[in-house]
């Protein structure tokens, strides 16, 4: 299973023979496990990584840090199911230590449109202490793919 999800995270469109090629199982083996996966909630989903600077140069990304005061008898879940529910919202983690509770990854048109998102949204939820935003100037690699296309020079030189 753990192979079939790294080769999935490196390459979601990978035929069934190919995959099975390289398990050494048949495609229908291949098809079946990713089927049984996707069924068994394993596998939520399937995004594609995109170079920004060649798409769309006006999208900002950042990161937020939220301090948050639990609610009682469920913690943080109902402040980040809230938050979750957001269009601008990438994705939502909750911390184990440090200056913050909840680390929140949002995209928006422009630095405007971020900076109306936690004044006015987030800032506002019950229970958000606080909140800290890191813009993101570029991005170098993600989910393992390596963003400019280019492998790193195995010596560390650029």
């Amino acid at each position: 299973m753990k192979d079939i999800i790294k080769i999935l995270q490196q390459n979601a469109r990978i035929s069934d023979t190919a995959l099975g090629e390289m398990l050494g199982i048949s495609a229908e083996e291949a098809a079946a496990e990713i089927d049984r996966l996707e069924q068994n909630g394993v596998i939520k989903g399937y995004s594609v990584i995109v170079d920004d600077d060649l798409y769309d140069k006006s999208t900002v990304y950042a990161t937020i840090e939220l301090k948050v005061t639990p609610q009682r008898d469920c913690g943080f879940d109902d402040i980040a199911k809230t938050i979750m529910m957001y269009d601008e919202v990438e994705s939502v983690s909750l911390m184990s230590s440090g200056a913050y509770d909840l680390a929140v990854e949002v995209k928006g048109n422009d630095l405007k449109d971020v900076a109306f998102f936690v004044s006015e949204r987030l800032a506002t939820i019950d229970g958000i202490l606080s909140t800290s935003t890191h813009f993101i100037l570029k991005k170098y690699k993600e989910k393992g793919i390596f963003i400019d296309g280019e492998e790193p020079d195995e010596r560390g030189l650029c």
